[in-house]
């Protein structure tokens, strides 16, 4: 049995106010070399969907953060998700590490945030039951 898995990663640098995006790199890993996601109209649409799980996370770790006086200076994330044999999904794990340009979280705020995280749309559509881990660290910078 052969499960189809996927490895994005995910570089960001933000502007002055209300962590908004001024660089975004993600990648894709392919044959064992990280190459540079290309959305066109030739992208597989499940690699579309998994993009769409890692780019709704971002959004709600970036909204929520700002409502908890969070400001970014960047940050690398990690995203494997895995399938069965027939495309179903059993793991989806995400990883954010953010250099803080300004604030200070605390346990409850990663808490509040990862919660949060979890209730962005694309997430709450994924099917229950599977392994999820969303995970997400803050570092003075």
């Amino acid at each position: 049995m052969s499960k189809h898995i996927f490895n994005l990663r995910m570089a960001v640098d933000y502007g002055p106010t209300e962590n908004e995006i001024a660089s975004l790199q993600a990648d894709v890993l392919n044959e064992n070399e990280w190459e540079t996601l290309d959305l066109n109209t030739t992208t597989p649409g499940f690699l579309i969907f998994v993009y769409s799980i890692f780019t709704c996370q971002h959004m709600f770790l970036r909204t929520n953060a700002t409502e908890r006086k969070l400001a970014f200076k960047s940050s690398r994330a990690e995203l494997l998700v895995e399938t069965s044999e027939d495309w179903l999904l059993e793991k989806v794990y995400v990883k954010f590490i953010v250099k803080l340009a300004a604030g200070k979280a605390n346990k409850n705020d990663i808490d509040y945030i990862v919660s949060r995280m979890q209730q962005c749309p694309v997430s709450k559509n994924l099917p229950q039951g599977i392994d999820i881990d969303t995970s997400v660290e803050f570092y003075s910078g």
